[in-house]
């Protein structure tokens, strides 16, 4: 240490300082400022981007609130829909039974009508047959009967006698 003291100059050390000062000077002028205003440049554009981000993360937030409400109220139209094609389908359903009723009971009606009909007609048609294999029959007796002419007499008498008594 007592080296250093000896080799002090103090000629030297002003002017060691006196240029340290000058330089503090010129740095301060020419590179502190700017330094410093490069840095600010970058806080406030920090800051922007925060304030940005903060802005967008909250919009982000109001636009998923927004599409949660716009997904209930088409869940909730949906299931509206859904519920009324449904009520609509039972119903059509339902009008559909009806009419098959409807219209099978008026097959039925017809078709019980087309029958009683067809029976008239057959008995009819039944009864013209056995009029005509009776009067068929009753000719052939007759001619049987009236072949010879015993028979004849005796036939009239007997019809004779039966005028008689009624």
């Amino acid at each position: 240490m007592e080296t250093l003291l000896n080799d002090f100059s103090p000629g030297l050390f002003v002017m060691q300082a006196v240029i340290l000062l000058i330089l503090i000077l010129l740095m301060r002028k020419f590179a502190w400022k700017p330094i410093l205003k490069a840095l600010d440049e970058r806080e406030e554009g920090i800051d922007n981007a925060i304030k940005t981000a903060e802005a967008a993360r909250k919009e982000i937030e109001s636009l998923k609130s927004s599409n949660d409400n716009l997904l209930k109220e088409a869940r909730a139209e949906r299931d509206l829909i859904i519920r009324e094609a449904k009520e609509l389908a039972v119903k059509m359903v339902e009008e559909s039974k009806t009419t098959a009723k409807v219209e099978a009971e008026k097959i039925m009606e017809s078709s019980r009508k087309a029958i009683i009909a067809e029976k008239t007609a057959a008995i009819s048609d039944i009864k013209a047959q056995i009029a005509d294999f009776s009067i068929q029959i009753a000719e052939k007796l007759v001619v049987g009967e009236l072949a010879s002419d015993e028979k004849q007499k005796a036939l009239s008498e007997k019809l004779a006698s039966d005028f008689n008594l009624n």
